[in-house]
């Protein structure tokens, strides 16, 4: 299922605006962190009330993350320098990916004033930007909203049948830091900039790849295997 999340929204009107559109291609999942919500909102959401009326409304970042197995950020400043583990999706691509992903998947929106927070943007699984023109390639929040569910309503998930479980954010996290351990018991690399990198660039890898529950223990196991090894030799 899919969720949009708005972070701290400045104004009432996108607020109600962006369920409408919600309800435009069919989406119904709101969330909301310490909204400007207002009657202004329910005003300019129209026959999209409901969606306002039903938007889980929490105060933490870090609480509405655990309520996803899969995280996507959006930017519209990608950066001017290329980092592998940071390069952004299109919102197409996003679409293409999520395609029968069975999990829980949440969509970030930021302020509209200053969109995300880099330490924000960092705790998504990826990015996601909108080409837009350099002429002015800032865009409101509602219509970025817009652009990106136009794309993922041409490919919705189809309803999930299997007994697999998607694994939680929690495992993922696991994995990661079972990689990280690895790399420090190897001291490889010797240095600690680029050793952050090797974990980074596996934590995307991680986050890029729908994962169950069950393939992220059966790749923890030879891991911390690994590990123990390495630390037996030492000895």
């Amino acid at each position: 299922m899919i969720s949009v999340v708005l972070v701290e929204p400045e104004g009432p009107a996108n607020i109600g605006m962006i369920a409408r559109t919600m309800k435009n291609f069919g989406f119904s999942r709101l969330v909301l962190i310490n909204p400007n919500l207002t009657e202004e909102s329910y005003a300019y959401a129209v026959h999209a009330r409901d969606v306002l009326e039903n938007a889980l409304i929490l105060d933490s970042f870090e609480e509405v993350l655990e309520l996803f197995n899969f995280t996507v950020g959006t930017t519209g400043k990608p950066g001017k320098r290329f980092i592998p583990h940071r390069a952004p999706l299109m919102p197409w691509e996003l679409a293409e990916i999520i395609k029968n992903y069975p999990g829980e998947v949440g969509i970030f929106f930021g302020r509209e004033s200053i969109g995300l927070k880099n330490e924000e943007l960092d705790a998504m699984d990826v990015t996601l930007t909108i080409p837009t023109s350099e002429e002015y390639p800032v865009m409101n929040l509602a219509q970025a909203v817009a652009v990106v569910l136009y794309e993922l309503s041409k490919k919705r998930p189809e309803p999930y049948v299997e007994a697999l479980k998607p694994a939680t954010r929690e495992e993922k996290k696991a994995l990661v830091r079972t990689w990280e351990k690895l790399l420090n018991t190897l001291d490889y690399p010797k240095d600690a900039e680029r050793k952050e990198v090797f974990v980074k660039v596996f934590q995307r890898a991680v986050g890029r790849t729908f994962l169950y529950g069950r393939e992220v223990h059966t790749l923890i196991g030879p891991l911390r295997k690994a590990v123990k090894k390495l630390e037996e030799c030492r000895c």
